[in-house]
């Protein structure tokens, strides 16, 4: 429907076959999203591609994470979008939209077995973690307040401070 011009100039993203409209991002959502995608970028350089804001293939699915770290080469993406196989780590930057990101996407990125899901959690400076998907539920959710570190599934050793995501 995108390609053939019927969303066109429309903010939308295909969950659970159903179009929902995104909520447009604010200035904070904005500067959390581009000043992690800059680190991402920085901390990967190489061996992953950063990608804001941009679809990925799911099973009746086709969000738009605020950042997804997904596999080189960068020109698998030419023909298609990532795939879940693709994907090392899904991030949203949650301000007005914390609970359908930590029930709607949560269990879309669940039952599409996407190892490592964060949530940034803007209002409460907090960092949740979903890992570890069974039978389309995350088996493993994790909330960081800002003294505390972590390190991606695909990257163990790249350390992400909390506090960094939202006083950089």
């Amino acid at each position: 429907m995108i390609e053939a011009g019927l969303l066109i100039y429309r903010d939308v993203e295909l969950i659970n076959g159903l179009i929902l409209e995104m909520s447009p991002g604010g200035t904070e959502h904005t500067y959390i999203g581009e000043t992690l995608a800059d680190s991402f970028r920085r901390l990967t350089q190489g061996i992953a591609w950063v990608r804001e804001a941009r679809p990925i293939t799911l099973t009746q699915s086709e969000p738009e994470p605020d950042i997804a770290i997904v596999r080189l080469p960068h020109s698998l993406y030419r023909s298609h979008h990532p795939y879940p196989e693709d994907i090392y780590l899904l991030i949203e930057i949650s301000h007005s939209t914390l609970k359908f990101d930590t029930s709607e996407k949560r269990n879309t990125y669940a039952a599409a077995n996407i190892q490592d899901y964060w949530v940034v959690d803007v209002n409460n400076k907090q960092l949740i973690i979903y890992r570890s998907p069974i039978n389309g539920l995350y088996k493993n959710e994790t909330r960081l307040s800002l003294d505390s570190q972590v390190s991606p599934l695909a990257f163990p050793d790249l350390n992400i401070i909390v506090n960094e995501i939202f006083n950089r």
